[in-house]
């Protein structure tokens, strides 16, 4: 059984990991992935370069034995930094727990990190350069082109896994092909993003508070930014495409760029003598959240990661949820090992609802993290959800702190509980049933009170 060959098409951050497990597993693996090795190249081009890493990720760490090498390549963030238009900031903390907090994490670091550590196991072979075109899923056969010869080549598995990403072959072989019935939809945001950055001051340091995920809410539009080892910031500006008095499609003089930073984010372009360099210089990506199912076909060919279900970034679970891909598969493997029929299709069963719930959940926050964080009744909320937090560690969790810091409870149980819970305080905040100023305990047995008042007419209408 161990002496199985599987062929992983992708070696992100996903691919990696799976091939480092299966090959703890005993596994044959061979992964082929399309660009040169990160470890010699630098390809960040266009990609973020740093990502948010939290519990469910770590999660998978602890699975490959890894977690205290990821630790030190880790900033932790403690909360948000929210700036106004005229520079003043409020630190608004991810959790009332002191011990939750998310971590900023080099994708690159990470990454060569997996790299290295499936490359110890003599029974993983890793090939760069190999982009597959399509794959053959009844005879569990993959077409390569190598980049530098240009010639083409076939490689034959006991199953193939796509941890490809959203561009992903196999399931562009699944829809093209027509052999069974295959659903696919791919929904972008009117909304792109394009990568800047914060240097680090002469000496090195840091020019703006280090533990903090920075964010310019402007209602139809943010920026944010996130900490690196190095004492820069990855900056990140989320702009319509062509909506508003300034988009994507007419920031396109010097000039413009920095009237528009100018007039929203003045704090943030005195950081950034070189803001103009990096807005020409860098791409402009699209927002897109894929859906698909089935990802598997038969026990020859599985999608898994991004190929299976992007999402869009804002609630920083992209990299996170990929990787509680590999520790759920790895639970259905311990299952059925050796039958790869009932481990994909178990694995897709248990796994699809959860991944729908958190791409749901993204497009959520982008709208909370634009917008809402500025608002005087979602601050009341935010108040009285640290205080529950920091009162009643073991009775309150909010919908954040359950889809970031609860890796135990699945992503839809996390998004029916956390809507649930935030509509109950703001409808109470705005009935004036519940205040800050309020007893604690009070409060708390309302929420809770209400909460499941919502969730059991949620049940009642089939959204269980």
């Amino acid at each position: 059984m161990k002496q199985q060959n599987i062929l992983i098409i992708g070696a992100g951050l996903c691919g990696s990991l799976l091939a480092l497990r299966l090959g703890q597993r005993g596994y044959n693996v061979s992964v082929y992935e399309m660009r040169p090795d990160l470890r010699s190249t630098d390809i960040s081009a266009g990609r973020s370069i740093n990502l948010a890493f939290s519990d469910r990720g770590n999660k998978a760490m602890k699975l490959v034995g890894i977690e205290d090498k990821v630790k030190s390549l880790c900033i932790p963030m403690n909360g948000r930094m929210l700036h106004d238009r005229e520079g003043n900031t409020f630190l608004s903390n991810y959790s009332g727990r002191d011990h939750e907090y998310i971590n900023s994490i080099s994708r690159g670091g990470l990454n060569a990190l997996l790299l290295d550590e499936a490359e110890k196991h003599d029974n993983v072979k890793i090939h760069f350069n190999k982009k597959c075109k399509s794959v053959d899923f009844e005879n569990t056969t993959a077409l390569f082109q190598d980049y530098n010869s240009k010639k083409e080549f076939i490689e034959d598995a006991d199953a193939i896994i796509a941890t490809d990403g959203a561009g992903s072959a196999l399931r562009r072989s699944y829809y093209l092909e027509r052999k069974f019935l295959f659903s696919f939809s791919q929904d972008y945001l009117t909304h792109g993003y394009k990568e800047l950055s914060i240097l680090p001051t002469e000496t090195g340091d840091y020019k703006t508070y280090k533990n903090a995920l920075h964010i310019w809410p402007r209602g139809d539009f943010m920026v944010i930014a996130l900490p690196n080892l190095d004492g820069s910031f990855t900056v990140t500006l989320f702009l319509s495409y062509d909506e508003g008095e300034y988009n994507f499609n007419n920031l396109i003089t010097p000039e413009i760029v920095t009237e528009f930073f100018q007039k929203e984010f003045p704090d943030a372009l005195e950081l950034m003598p070189n803001l103009v360099e990096d807005f020409f210089e860098n791409p402009t990506a699209p927002l897109g959240t894929v859906k698909c199912s089935p990802w598997h076909y038969k026990g020859n060919t599985l999608l898994m990661g991004d190929s299976a279900h992007a999402i869009v970034p804002f609630y920083g679970q992209g990299m996170n949820a990929s990787f509680e891909d590999v520790v759920e598969f790895d639970a259905v493997i311990d299952e059925h090992e050796g039958d790869w029929e009932t481990i994909f299709s178990e694995y897709e069963k248990t796994r699809k609802k959860d991944t729908d719930a958190i791409a749901d959940l993204a497009i959520d926050n982008f709208h909370e993290m634009k917008d809402h964080v500025g608002q005087a009744i979602f601050q009341e909320k935010r108040k009285i959800e640290m205080a529950l937090e920091e009162t009643f560690p073991g009775d309150y969790s909010s919908k954040y702190s359950l889809v970031t810091f609860n890796e135990d409870i699945g992503y839809r149980e996390a998004m029916l509980r956390g809507r649930a819970q935030d509509k109950a305080i703001l409808n109470m905040l705005s009935d004036g049933i519940i205040s800050n100023e309020d007893d604690i305990k009070d409060i708390l047995d309302k929420v809770q009170s209400e909460t499941e008042a919502i969730l059991q007419d949620d049940r009642i209408a089939g959204l269980h």
